[in-house]
């Protein structure tokens, strides 16, 4: 049926473009004027209305396929295949005349586990963005190729939902008993790439075992790897770019039972106030062919001034992982030595590292902690926290605690393996009153656990979370490794834990029911109300 539907619109298009090089889809977008080159050479194109993605507008067909695995609710939305048939037809023939840009392109650097993707755009650049992040087949593997997913992007068509029964004009479905993604009214291209990391974080699990993670990974000389998980802010991106080490990737990836291996080929990176001085390999991947995203220029220049966020703050670069020196030339590596939860605790509770036994890295993993502090949106006055279960919760179309357990089970199987819940956020009070955990400390740490430093340290139990505190650690301060002993106010420190610990308790309770006996144990402990 898929290969059917591209013929059709091959047939119905006036052109189609199959498989373009990098700087030929450069070319045709500047010669239909949807771009311009920035003094590096990157491509620079606007994606309109949507500058992000819009998740209340992605949909699942409910199905036999889907009916009793889905986690149906405010994330994963279920819609009919009558809907899905309906739009489908209506795309194909508003593809009539129209050029589209076709490639074949594959999902995940283990071959066991790959996911074969065709792709069909109607602008060069979004093209160019699937070439970039998706994985690069070679001739040979071209010349084999055997299609399995379809994602059909087609921004200028736009839905009616008192007709369609979408919920706006934009929309992304995703149908796995067709093996298609839908993408229409929206030309934010993370769409796409978002799309396939739901269909891999439902496929995998059941499948093959593999748990999809949301996070960076890198290696060190000797082969060992690193995981680093973390929600927006907590400082993955800063802490995972390591000139010492290979970068196997950045976003996504999957933990096989002798591999962890990356998704994509590519990097999707925020730009926003983006610097040679904070972000050096970031700021250097960004050259020819890189395309980047609704940033705007110093005036009468094409100089890209990264700190404007007239547009948005969700600019963004898209690019090939070669365009990172110290890029993996495969992207695959050996299970991972050492996992880090990054949260940027504002409430100063937190310590700057701890290490996690399985129970508590599958709790953690599952609850997916981290703050937004006073100034970072409209509205906020004073630290809020914020939930996303294994730390993607948006992309994850099974329960939250399948992917939990799935974490516990390689544990169990890889006891050699560390897991460190990393605060990169405030000490000696919450924000407003103590100070930012510095990125010299939080590097230290992260080193020290990296190179083993840290596993033979006594390690000191929190009073209401459990998780193990070093007593000492090399390059930082011992007084700063406990975080009560950072605050003035000893009693301000506890009342100030058992509230954190309620907040976990209570975002817990949604996963109560599903979640092992093993997870439950390792909830928090509220000290105070059982005195």
């Amino acid at each position: 049926m898929t290969i059917m539907v591209m013929e059709r619109l091959a047939i119905l298009a006036s052109k189609a473009y199959l498989n373009q090089d990098a700087n030929t889809l450069v070319r045709q977008t500047l010669e239909r004027r949807q771009g311009i080159l920035s003094d590096k050479g990157a491509l620079c194109i606007q994606t309109g209305k949507f500058t992000g993605r819009s998740p209340k507008d992605r949909f699942i067909v409910r199905d036999e396929c889907t009916e009793n695995t889905i986690d149906w609710g405010e994330i994963n939305i279920p819609i009919s295949a009558e809907i899905f048939d309906s739009l489908l037809n209506k795309m194909s023939a508003f593809m009539l005349d129209r050029e589209v840009w076709m490639r074949h392109c594959y999902a995940g650097a283990n071959p066991t586990y790959r996911l074969n993707v065709t792709v069909i755009n109607t602008t060069p650049w979004a093209n160019l963005f699937c070439h970039h992040l998706f994985l690069r087949p070679s001739v040979s593997e071209l010349e084999n190729y055997q299609q399995e997913w379809i994602i059909l992007q087609i921004p200028e068509f736009l839905a009616d939902p008192a007709i369609d029964g979408t919920r706006q004009e934009n929309f992304t479905i995703i149908n796995f008993s067709r093996k298609m993604i839908l993408i229409g009214g929206s030309a934010y291209t993370g769409e796409m790439k978002k799309g396939i990391f739901s269909v891999l974080n439902f496929l995998l699990p059941y499948e093959y075992g593999v748990l999809p993670m949301h996070c960076s990974a890198n290696e060190g000389e000797q082969g060992d790897v690193a995981l680093f998980f973390g929600l927006s802010g907590t400082g993955k991106t800063t802490l995972s770019a390591d000139a010492s080490r290979k970068l196997i990737g950045d976003d996504e990836h999957g933990w096989a039972d002798d591999t962890v291996f990356n998704f994509e080929g590519g990097c999707y990176a925020k730009c926003i106030d983006l610097s040679k001085e904070k972000e050096p390999q970031i700021f250097s991947a960004i050259k020819h062919t890189t395309l980047l995203e609704n940033v705007s220029f110093f005036t009468g220049t094409n100089i890209v001034d990264y700190s404007d966020t007239d547009i948005t703050e969700n600019t963004r670069a898209a690019y090939p992982i070669d365009h990172i020196k110290n890029a993996k030339d495969r992207s695959v590596g050996k299970i991972p030595k050492n996992i880090f939860f990054l949260t940027c605790d504002a409430f100063g509770v937190l310590p700057p590292i701890s290490k996690l036994t399985t129970a508590q890295a599958m709790y953690h993993f599952l609850s997916g902690y981290t703050a937004k502090v006073a100034g970072t949106e409209v509205g906020v006055r004073e630290p809020q926290s914020i939930f996303s279960a294994c730390f993607g919760q948006v992309f994850l179309p099974l329960h939250p605690t399948v992917y939990a357990e799935l974490l516990g089970k390689k544990l169990d199987a890889h006891p050699e393996v560390s897991v460190w819940l990393v605060n990169t956020g405030w000490t000696g009070g919450p924000y407003g009153t103590g100070n930012r955990i510095r990125l010299q400390y939080t590097r230290a740490m992260v080193q020290a656990a990296i190179q083993g430093e840290l596993t033979n340290q006594t390690f000191k139990s929190h009073p209401n979370f459990g998780i193990g505190i070093p007593q000492e650690c090399p390059g930082v301060p011992a007084e700063l490794l406990d975080p009560r002993n950072t605050w003035k106010n000893k009693h301000a420190y506890d009342k100030q834990a058992e509230m954190l610990s309620t907040l976990f308790i209570q975002n817990f309770h949604q996963y109560k029911a599903e979640a092992s006996e093993e997870i439950r144990n390792a909830s928090p402990k509220l000290i105070q109300m059982e005195v």
